[in-house]
């Protein structure tokens, strides 16, 4: 796989290494991308092109873009990258491996093209892993959905459902409940709600069906209900779901990163400090690798958050090796 060179400062520099490579195209890589292309650094992008919000056709609370289609952001951003000097690798680019050689990070593709970095950013998202319910994935990203800022709008006032999986459902159930009047629970798999909880449902008028949910019910493409094990239908227009996050993470297990448990129970993370940097010196991570629960714009926010430390570390390398050659010069 051949990298296009782009203009200005585009591609490796004369020792053959960029100064960082991106794993991961969505905001927060290329919002780190073009962060750093302003810096004047040497950057690459590899990205295998499965955004985590590929099923949804429009992305919302994003100021500016609310409404617009995923792609379009994407889109728009690898061109203003592209701009400054940016480089992005073919789409689809897989990276596969990184190790780190004793001086530069080796970032390995899968066509057997290995490229070096002095810093290494981690952007390549989760996968969410949905409840096994009978025909869920096919409407996840329509009428199916999890988050009320992103999709809460759009499903105002109709009759909306949330598939309890875990003790966070209760806290997903009363969020929703800002969205709608007319909101059922469905326990399917999670634990006995405990009598502060029924309580607290029961102030807001939120129905609770005790039972499993054994598929969703659909008429003329769109979702007419859900149907528990025992046969009885649950009239729905939406359908609230938590999956849970699996990290795209196979690309740091060479450096020793594992994913941990995140704290809200949601799934697993790269546990990081603010800046996204790692326990390993010179790797950083963003966006939803990081923060599961972050949106178009927070992931965007993280990855310029992580471009400004990495820079700023960088900086400092550059300057103590300025200082040493100052010191001890090298003689002809």
């Amino acid at each position: 796989m051949e990298v296009v060179t782009m203009s200005h400062k585009g591609g490796p520099g004369a020792d053959g290494r960029y100064d960082v490579v991106i794993v991961g195209g969505g905001p927060a890589g290329l919002s780190a991308a073009l962060m750093l292309g302003r810096a004047r650094r040497s950057v690459l992008v590899i990205d295998d092109g499965e955004p985590r919000n590929a099923p949804a056709s429009h992305m919302h609370g994003y100021l500016s873009r609310d409404g617009a289609p995923p792609g379009e952001l994407l889109a728009a951003g690898r061109g203003e990258v592209v701009g400054y000097g940016g480089e992005i690798a073919p789409s689809p680019g897989r990276a596969e491996s990184a190790t780190w050689d004793g001086a530069d990070f080796a970032v390995g593709f899968d066509t057997g093209r290995t490229v070096r970095a002095r810093r290494l950013l981690v952007a390549s998202g989760i996968v969410d892993e949905l409840p096994e319910v009978l025909g869920l994935a096919a409407r996840w990203g329509g009428d199916v959905l999890h988050c009320p800022y992103c999709h809460g709008w759009e499903v105002r006032d109709q009759r909306i459902g949330v598939l309890a999986t875990s003790p966070m459902s209760v806290h997903q159930a009363l969020l929703f409940r800002q969205w709608t009047d007319r909101l059922t629970l469905l326990l399917h798999t999670a634990p006995p709600l405990d009598e502060q909880d029924a309580e607290r449902l029961a102030a807001r008028d939120i129905t609770v069906v005790h039972g499993e949910v054994e598929g969703v019910e659909v008429a003329d493409d769109r979702l007419s209900g859900v149907r528990l094990s025992r046969g009885e239908l649950i009239p729905l227009d939406a359908l609230a779901v938590a999956p849970r996050s699996v990290p795209r993470s196979s690309i740091v297990s060479g450096l020793g990163l594992a994913p941990t448990p995140h704290p809200s129970g949601m799934g697993e993370y790269i546990a990081a400090d603010d800046t996204g940097l790692t326990q390993v010196p010179g790797v950083w991570v963003a966006g939803n690798l990081a923060n599961p629960a972050a949106n178009v714009m927070g992931a965007a926010n993280a990855g310029a958050i992580a471009a400004g430390a990495i820079n700023a570390d960088l900086i400092t390398e550059e300057t103590n090796t300025a200082v040493q050659a100052r010191r001890h010069p090298v003689l002809p």
